[in-house]
């Protein structure tokens, strides 16, 4: 059986207040029986204590005390009597309470001096009486007692009445709590509501979704935790539509640079076959081939370092490095690309520098930078800096390039992004994983890469690899 949950909370409200009054209840009505009970015992144990004083010091006679206290306690209702040792009555005076018969414990009370308390209730008597028996010594010796009793008049009128204020103040209470129980009751389904709400259009694919929270209690917790929970799908799914976005983007670009020369490669070959290609031509046709035939193995090799890179396959082979040698070895390669776009390459190391790295690995990474330096300048300079600071080995590529809007450095780093390629037609780093390699290659120096630049003044790539501890 389905109950709605602003139900159960009202039930349970009403539930908890009802069994707290009933018990409250209880108790203050036990509490007005029992305090009527003792006074009344602690009255009649002082007339007692008073008549047996006068018995004991003797100034009147025993008969003529008795009946001066009887016609003042007769008049208040009390009745009282003298017994022997063996529960006789002793005075002329009629004993109009209940029959009264000692336990062997309460006789022993009594000779010890204590008095024995009776409490009678309407289902034996006409009325609630209260009896009290005190000991009676003469020279220390026990002869007797003395027997009081009062009837509790007005108890059960008391406690109806007491009862009946207690049953219009549970009624207002229960309403009271009633509405206040509804009302917050209320306030706490509309709140779950809410969050149901919004986890369904979430279900449904609606990621900007968002609820009112607080810190107030735990639903406003949970809707925090929610909107939070909420935000990071919605980035995740920005980033997977990003993903999305660039995969496409680079399965188009290696569609494009892998048809070109594959075709050209088919040509040739096809060419080569049919005696198409003129014998003066061969040589310049198989340098063709070959030549696309390595470009196609870079664009394989870049997605293949990157992924040994990403899932920490690929192991470092440490070793000094001066970084004056390691300079002029990349100058030497890329100076070629460089006179061909018009630049000119510059050397500026410290002298006796080194750096500590894994020497192909390190190789890689500033042939990377220093090719994209290259596509994006013209007619400038590759300024190639190398230097050591206090705890670091620096290494710097400077070019006097067309430079990048701050808004592009974040996203250099990304796999598979690429700059604007329109204003440039060299085909080095135009697959979009050179950078995203320098960077992961880097980190597993434990070293930092930066960049800097301005749009038309050019750009600097900072990289810093810790010096070795030992040294």
């Amino acid at each position: 059986m389905r109950i709605k949950y602003l139900y159960q909370q009202i039930f349970s409200h009403i539930g908890v207040l009802l069994v707290a009054f009933l018990v409250l209840s209880l108790i203050f009505t036990n509490f007005v029986e029992n305090l009527v009970y003792d006074n009344k015992t602690e009255e009649l144990i002082s007339y007692g204590r008073n008549i047996l004083d006068e018995l004991e010091r003797g100034d009147d006679p025993a008969d003529q005390v008795i009946n001066q206290y009887a016609n003042v306690l007769f008049g208040r209702d009390i009745q009282f009597s003298v017994f022997d040792e063996r529960l006789n009555l002793l005075n002329p005076i009629r004993w109009r309470g209940p029959a009264v018969e000692f336990t062997e414990k309460e006789w022993r009370k009594l000779k010890i001096g204590e008095p024995v308390v009776y409490n009678y209730d309407l289902k034996r008597f006409d009325e609630d009486v209260t009896l009290v028996a005190l000991p009676y010594r003469e020279h220390g010796k026990f002869v007797g007692g003395i027997l009081l009793t009062s009837p509790i008049k007005g108890t059960r009128e008391m406690v109806s009445e007491i009862s009946q204020y207690l049953l219009f103040t549970v009624l207002i209470a229960l309403a009271v709590s009633f509405i206040l129980s509804w009302f917050l009751s209320r306030v706490h389904v509309n709140r779950i509501k809410k969050l149901q709400e919004a986890t369904s259009l979430v279900s449904s694919g609606n990621y900007s979704v968002s609820v009112p929270s607080s810190n107030f209690d735990e639903i406003g917790e949970l809707a925090n935790d929610f909107n939070q929970m909420v935000d990071k799908i919605n980035s995740s799914m920005e980033e997977i539509d990003s993903l999305e976005n660039r995969r496409r983007q680079f399965m188009a670009d290696v569609s494009h640079e892998m048809r070109t020369p594959l075709t050209t490669i088919s040509g040739v070959i096809e060419g080569l076959r049919n005696d198409m290609i003129p014998e003066a031509e061969k040589e310049k046709g198989i340098n063709l081939v070959s030549k696309e035939t390595k470009r196609l193995i870079r664009l394989v090799n870049e997605n293949l370092d990157y992924e040994k890179i990403r899932s920490n396959q690929v192991k470092l082979n440490m070793e000094e490095i001066e970084l004056q040698e390691i300079l002029e070895i990349l100058k030497d390669q890329l100076e070629l690309q460089a006179r061909e776009r018009g630049n000119k390459i510059v050397i500026e190391a410290q002298e006796n520098a080194h750096v500590f790295g894994d020497y192909d690995r390190l190789l890689q990474i500033l042939i990377n930078i220093a090719k994209n330096s290259i596509q994006f300048t013209s007619n400038g300079s590759i300024i190639l800096r190398g230097r050591m600071e206090e705890d670091y080995s620096v290494l710097e590529i400077e070019d006097t390039g067309i430079g990048m809007d701050p808004a592009e450095i974040d996203k250099i780093w990304r796999r598979f992004y690429k700059a604007d390629l329109s204003r440039t037609s060299n085909p080095y780093g135009a697959f979009g994983l050179g950078l995203s390699i320098v960077k992961q290659l880097v980190q597993l120096h434990d070293g930092e890469i930066t960049v800097e630049s301005e749009k038309d003044e050019g750009t600097k790539f900072v990289i810093k690899i810790p010096i070795k501890k030992s040294e």
